[in-house]
């Protein structure tokens, strides 16, 4: 699901740069009330189960890639806004470490997997209080679907928005024909994946947390 350098037009990266700092700087804010000693740990867990399950990738035609995300677990734990923000810190190291993704379209992914999944994530969730698990399954499916459409529309308007002067794509050479079938079809089975890893991640945390509040009872 990551783009990388090279992919996407200063037109797109540039502004999108400018929508994450600003989002980076409230989601920081979030960040600070909300971490404890407590919190801490989960947080770094969640964090680290993301950045594993990104690093687990299958190439697709046209330069990007399909992979779960983990935000579903992030989301449900801490909220969209720290979701965005670790989801955010897991694409930059990924990025400088090891070229999954790339510094230039760094806030392009970020908006479409932090950000649009994220919230996605937690918007869907509302209507499911009584059927969490249900909620928990859908929302987090239908973050990887809508992550993948966003990044596959971004990188289909490219040949339309970049071109030298006989009309020669800049950039990422293929439309929306190629890219919107391309991204969306192979991330209908991440999404059941993600769905399910969701789950079995909450179903630890609850667990240990059981374990936890009991240990603290004797």
């Amino acid at each position: 699901m990551h783009i990388p350098d090279g992919f996407i037009s200063p037109k797109v990266y540039i502004p999108a740069y400018a929508v994450s700092v600003g989002l980076w700087a409230y989601s920081v804010r979030k960040m600070k009330n909300f971490l404890s000693s407590e919190t801490l740990p989960f947080l770094s867990a969640a964090t680290a189960f993301s950045f594993v399950l990104m690093m687990v990738v299958v190439p697709l035609p046209g330069g990007t890639t399909a992979h779960a995300l983990g935000i579903g677990t992030l989301t449900v734990l801490f909220g969209p806004e720290i979701s965005f923000l670790c989801t955010s810190l897991v694409l930059l190291i990924q990025a400088l470490l090891f070229g999954n993704g790339g510094i230039t379209t760094l806030p392009v992914n970020v908006l479409a997997i932090g950000f649009i999944g994220s919230y996605t994530i937690c918007f869907i969730l509302k209507p499911f209080s009584r059927h969490k698990n249900i909620g928990i399954f859908l929302s987090s499916f239908f973050a990887i679907i809508l992550s993948a459409t966003v990044l596959a529309v971004i990188l289909g308007i490219q040949p339309l928005i970049a071109t030298d002067t006989s009309g020669k794509p800049l950039f990422f050479p293929f439309g929306l024909t190629v890219t919107l079938p391309a991204m969306i079809i192979p991330h209908i089975f991440v999404g059941i994946a993600e769905g399910m890893l969701t789950l079995i991640a909450l179903k630890v945390v609850r667990r240990f947390d059981r374990e936890k509040l009991f240990e603290g009872k004797n």
